[in-house]
């Protein structure tokens, strides 16, 4: 994994490092109004990035791509992320604190992130999130996704989403 220059960003390879600034960014309790939770503790996310840092899943098929996301003045303002499967597939999450939100960061981000997934080998990405969240359905419209039938591990109340890389749709 590299850095990822933006003209308002920097996306870095996340790592343990990241945890304590990204506690705070996390314990952001307006990012869960639709689903999960804020990170129980900072040695809870400590741990969990720290697992992150081998890139792989346990049974080494999926790779992990996680980067946090830095303003240029240095503030850590939330993370992207990529699940690479196997067959050019991949599976896209992100998160930004809610005071930076309806600025064009999340975006940009996911914009340089998904052109980043073209280096790897991805071909088709896709995004699964609660049917309530306006947000990332615009955003993830915004980013060239469309609808796609569900498949069996999407709930009822969640939406499927997905995009191309293949077909000059490249960020």
């Amino acid at each position: 994994m590299r850095v990822i220059a933006t003209a308002r960003l920097s996306l870095e390879p996340q790592v343990a490092a990241h945890a304590e600034q990204m506690f705070a960014v996390l314990s952001d309790r307006a990012i869960y109004e639709h689903e999960n939770a804020p990170p129980r503790s900072l040695e809870w996310l400590r741990e969990r990035f720290t697992r992150l840092e081998s890139r792989r899943s346990a049974d080494g098929q999926d790779q992990w791509l996680n980067w946090v996301i830095r303003l240029r003045t240095g503030e850590l303002i939330g993370y992207v992320q990529a699940t690479v499967h196997p067959a050019g597939r991949a599976a896209i999450a992100y998160e930004l604190a809610s005071r930076y939100w309806r600025r064009g960061f999340a975006r940009e981000a996911c914009e340089a992130m998904l052109s980043e997934l073209a280096r790897y080998g991805v071909r088709n990405v896709h995004a699964v999130f609660k049917r309530k969240n306006v947000r990332s359905l615009c955003l993830l419209e915004r980013l060239g996704f469309a609808p796609a039938a569900p498949e069996a591990y999407v709930r009822p109340d969640e939406l499927l989403m997905t995009r191309s890389l293949s077909t000059g749709a490249e960020t």
